[in-house]
């Protein structure tokens, strides 16, 4: 069964540089995760067999609400007994219930833990932009690669879930850089930090986030270009 299934832990530009459809063609699932995922209670055997008998073509473990980061509801686990959802109820004026057809109520998850068939991954590939680094605005298209509707093809396994830590990889802050307050001389006096008197350094975080908002909007400027272009196109999901 491990065959048939590949694993990466990678940036989404190594993806798109490394695992072509035609590279990978002989793997029936593509696991594409992000490093800071705990997987003690995650088994990949009753995992594939889920997806495989729910007809999932795009899919994600469930987050343990309890430890994990959560930004969307709809990838929380839900109730034990359940196995897999495929929408997010939230009362209100703009939440999701049963009538709702958009993503992130339905048809929608995280490019956090990612989980593809062959067939949706040729889609997703061609999808990812080879200069943008971040995945951010990726995931509201996945439903044009479910292979079908996207409410059905698309879900969150609530019988095997991960833990999603949420630790920030890139622009990381130097932590020695950070915590110094004063150094020793050669003659072992102490001198000030030269944190006084220098502006404070722009956190590297911040920048990320800029960047992800930047890389969003050319994504969004793009795919209304090609909708645009394309006289063929028939969105299936126009509201």
């Amino acid at each position: 069964m491990f065959s048939s299934v590949l694993v990466f832990s990678m940036s989404r530009w190594f993806a798109k540089r490394f695992l072509h459809p035609d590279i990978v063609a002989e793997y029936s699932y593509i696991f594409l995760w992000d490093e800071d995922l705990g997987v003690d209670n995650f088994n990949i055997e009753h995992y594939l067999s889920i997806i495989k008998s729910e007809g999932l073509e795009i899919s994600q473990p469930a987050l343990d609400p309890a430890t994990s980061e959560v930004h969307h509801l709809i990838t929380a686990r839900g109730r034990k007994s359940s196995i897999v959802h495929r929408r997010a109820f939230k009362p209100g004026v703009h939440g999701c219930n049963a009538k709702s057809m958009a993503p992130p109520c339905t048809g929608w998850i995280e490019m956090m833990a990612p989980v593809f068939s062959r067939a949706a991954w040729q889609c997703v590939w061609y999808m990812i932009q080879n200069d943008l680094i971040h995945a951010w605005g990726l995931d509201k298209q996945l439903g044009y690669c479910a292979q079908g509707d996207r409410t059905k093809n698309i879900g969150v396994v609530d019988a095997e879930y991960i833990v999603h830590y949420g630790r920030p990889t890139l622009g990381r802050v130097d932590e020695n850089k950070k915590n110094l307050s004063a150094n020793v001389n050669s003659s072992g006096t102490e001198k000030l930090s030269r944190a006084k008197h220098q502006p404070r350094p722009i956190n590297p975080r911040v920048e990320v986030r800029r960047q992800s908002y930047i890389e969003l909007d050319i994504f969004k400027k793009r795919w209304k270009k090609a909708v645009d272009e394309d006289q063929c196109w028939n969105d299936p999901y126009a509201q």
